[in-house]
């Protein structure tokens, strides 16, 4: 059974995490605001395999924890009333982000280029199948942002309902170039690195991205607002 999930696949550097975490600001912006805590720090929800960990940028993100099922839940208290029942509202089940990369990066506590450097893309690609059967099994209501490959999953259809990003390869290249931390964001995709082949990969995978989406949204050159709008518009 397909779960209550959003599913944000597409190449990578598309922009993803940004678009997940924009929508889960227009959100609160039409009343819903407990995901965020007093701090200004987002929370992330699940059903109580979530343990919070601090990865390298200083963002606290969730991770699999098979051995401690009642421990370290973030988010669940503002997610549900006292009562025990769900709140309801504009969007209230989509009020939290989870990041695949992160999820993976805290289960090994390590970068993605390294864990690429040492153990290679096969090992990689096992990890994001772990997070998968994960996110199927115990997370529901979240907005999730992905890995360019993660569109793989066997499972992907039941986690959520897929939206593919939709870019050209230029156009990606361009919006990273913009980007303030523009060397760090090209330095971490391992396989950004050779463009020739990146541009090989990216025209073997907007194909398989469309056979798999739900919905394709076309972000490229759009104002950040009009994109979240048109996703939200779709999926209610």
């Amino acid at each position: 059974m397909k779960k209550n999930n959003i599913i944000l696949i597409g190449f990578m550097g598309v922009g993803k995490g940004t678009v997940a975490r924009a929508m889960v600001k227009e959100v609160e912006e039409v009343g819903i605001n407990s995901h965020f805590r007093e701090d200004g720090k987002e929370e992330v929800c699940g059903n109580g395999t979530l343990v919070p960990y601090k990865n390298k940028a200083g963002t606290e993100v969730p991770v699999p924890n098979e051995g401690n099922k009642e421990a370290g839940m973030v988010g669940l208290a503002s997610h549900f009333r006292e009562d025990g029942k769900e709140e309801v509202g504009i969007n209230s089940h989509f009020q939290y982000v989870i990041d695949t990369d992160d999820l993976i990066e805290s289960m090994e506590n390590r970068a993605i280029k390294k864990i690429f450097a040492v153990d290679g893309e096969a090992y990689f690609r096992n990890l994001e199948k772990k997070t998968a059967l994960w996110l199927e099994s115990s997370v529901d209501n979240t907005i999730i942002s992905t890995g360019g490959g993660f569109y793989r999953q066997e499972n992907i259809k039941n986690i959520g309902t897929v939206i593919y990003l939709k870019s050209s390869f230029d156009g990606i290249l361009k919006r990273i170039k913009k980007a303030p931390n523009a060397k760090n964001k090209l330095k971490k995709r391992p396989l950004l690195q050779n463009k020739k082949e990146a541009m090989k990969l990216y025209d073997t995978r907007v194909k398989e991205y469309e056979r798999v989406a739900d919905i394709i949204v076309d972000v490229e050159n759009r104002d950040l607002k009009l994109i979240v709008k048109e996703i939200l518009g779709q999926i209610k």
